[in-house]
């Protein structure tokens, strides 16, 4: 279920904004068409993200094989800088760019730079789809058997390279029996629960079923639920999470009902650089996004809209991390971790 996948001279991805109704999937031949699909979200998911940012550079050196290597690597420059603009918040956009600027900045010939972005694109993805699977081992241990687990967004296939983090965690878990029910918020207002979770987990033939995002309380209440697994697109060093608009809600409805708030995530989410979940940036989104749903116009013309696209989840509503090297417990200091 890989949602981006490489085809010799050109990548190709499917269409996540028509899901579930339509399964389309474009190609992307150029940086240039890459940094579209990523900000139009025709591909989303913060390590899905990174991979398909470090095809786009991959897409940049075949487009300037032919230049000197002085030349071509000014041009791969441009084209960092064109993904870089795409999205900000998920961390992992950032972190393939200077995965994929490592290998330029060693080679001196084009003949070289070339085939190794290629190659390290494909290994970035190779990566991710192993990371994602040890997450899931990881976390089905802490998945008591007959567990009714809470999502919020999609963290599954469609957001990685394949298998997901927090979906990996319950395709693990459901593998050894642990799974009597996934709830699946809705995740207004793009729908990524609705549209992509729900058809994940149908295709997985896994139990669910979908809720509206203020739903997942009354359900906490009387006792339906019991945790939650989501995934993330920034974690700071001390394990505040941005991720999906409406986790927050989750997590704070989780304390409240003393519900287990996992977070999963490979070790590339984490952004060593930041202590506070104040200094993440927060995407806007169009106003459309919120006002109008395939065509048709759900409040009034001229209404002032507010659409951020992620929140923050402070460090103390987090139960655990879980990420490919274990989980990890309150207090976090990531730093002494990944050696950073």
């Amino acid at each position: 279920m890989r949602p981006v996948v490489w085809a010799q001279d050109r990548a190709r991805l499917i269409d996540q904004t028509l899901l579930p109704t339509r399964e389309v999937w474009v190609e992307c031949t150029t940086p240039q068409e890459m940094a579209r699909a990523i900000k139009s979200m025709q591909v989303r998911g913060a390590p899905a993200i990174g991979i398909s940012a470090a095809y786009g550079m991959a897409l940049a050196a075949l487009q300037g094989a032919q230049l000197p290597a002085d030349e071509l690597k000014a041009s791969l420059e441009e084209a960092r800088q064109i993904l870089a603009a795409s999205r900000p918040t998920a961390v992992n956009l950032f972190w393939a760019l200077e995965e994929m600027a490592k290998v330029w900045q060693r080679l001196d010939e084009s003949a070289e730079i070339v085939p190794a972005l290629v190659e390290r694109a494909l290994e970035i993805a190779r990566e991710d789809e192993e990371m994602c699977r040890q997450i899931g081992a990881h976390g089905a241990q802490l998945v008591p058997a007959g567990s009714r687990i809470l999502t919020h967004c999609n963290a599954g296939a469609l957001a990685t390279g394949d298998y997901g983090t927090a979906l990996g965690v319950v395709r693990a878990a459901h593998a050894q029996g642990k799974v009597s029910l996934v709830w699946v918020d809705e995740t207004r207002p793009f729908l990524q629960g609705a549209r992509l979770t729900a058809w994940e987990l149908l295709q997985e033939g896994i139990p669910a079923r979908l809720i509206c995002d203020n739903m997942a309380g009354h359900f906490m209440q009387r006792g339906q639920i019991d945790l939650a697994v989501v995934g993330a697109d920034r974690i700071t060093n001390k394990g505040d999470v941005a991720n999906k608009i409406g986790t927050y809600t989750v997590a704070t409805l989780c304390k409240a009902h003393q519900i287990p708030f996992y977070v999963a995530a490979p070790y590339s989410t984490i952004d060593t650089s930041l202590q506070d979940g104040s200094q993440i940036p927060i995407e806007e989104r169009a106003a459309q996004e919120l006002t109008v749903l395939n065509g048709q116009r759900l409040a009034p013309e001229g209404i002032e809209v507010a659409n951020p696209a992620f929140d923050v989840t402070p460090s103390n509503l987090v139960t655990a991390i879980i990420t490919e090297r274990g989980v990890f417990y309150p207090p976090f200091d990531f730093s002494k971790v990944l050696g950073s």
